[in-house]
C-alpha cells in the first residue's frame, strides 16, 4: 500500500490475469528463495517505477476467491509504504491499464480481493483477521 502526502492509496486498473477490470495495489508472487521485503521492493519497482525506501508490514490475508475455479489458495502480505521516491508509470501495460490515487474513503466498488481485505485490515487496525 502507497500513500501519497494526502494520504490517497495508489491503484493499479487490472488486465489480462485474473482480477481484470479490478483495481488492485502493486504485488506479486515472491520469486523461489526470495525475501518477502526484497518481493515487495521489486513488484513496485517493475509495476510502477517507484522506488520503495522504508515499510511496514501491514496485513496478512488467506485470499480464498480462486481455492474452487483455480485451486489455489493465496497468503497475501501486506505492506505500506512508509517512504519511496519516484511519479507512478505505467512499466507494464499488459498486466494495468492505468495508475491512480484514491481517497481510502472513496474507493472503487471494483477492488481486488487481497486489496480489499488489506485496507480492512489497515483500517481495523489488525495485521490478520479471520
Amino acid at each position: 500500500m502507497i500513500q501519497n502526502e494526502k494520504g490517497e492509496v495508489l491503484l493499479g486498473l487490472r488486465q489480462g490475469s485474473h482480477g481484470a477490470g479490478e483495481w488492485s495495489f502493486p504485488g506479486g508472487h515472491v520469486d523461489f528463495g526470495e525475501l518477502m521485503a526484497d518481493t515487495a521492493r521489486r513488484e513496485v519497482q517493475e509495476e510502477t517505477g517507484l522506488n520503495l525506501e522504508k515499510f511496514e508490514l501491514i496485513s496478512i490475508i488467506d485470499e480464498l476467491r480462486y481455492l474452487n475455479s483455480e485451486g489455489k489458495h493465496y497468503v497475501v502480505i501486506g505492506f505500506k509504504a512508509i517512504d519511496y521516491k519516484g511519479e507512478p508509470k505505467l512499466m507494464e501495460p499488459d498486466k494495468f491499464k492505468e495508475w491512480r490515487w484514491f481517497d481510502l474513503n472513496d474507493l472503487p466498488e471494483n477492488i481486488f480481493e487481497g486489496t480489499e481485505q488489506m485496507i480492512k485490515n489497515f483500517k481495523a487496525g489488525k495485521i490478520y483477521q479471520d
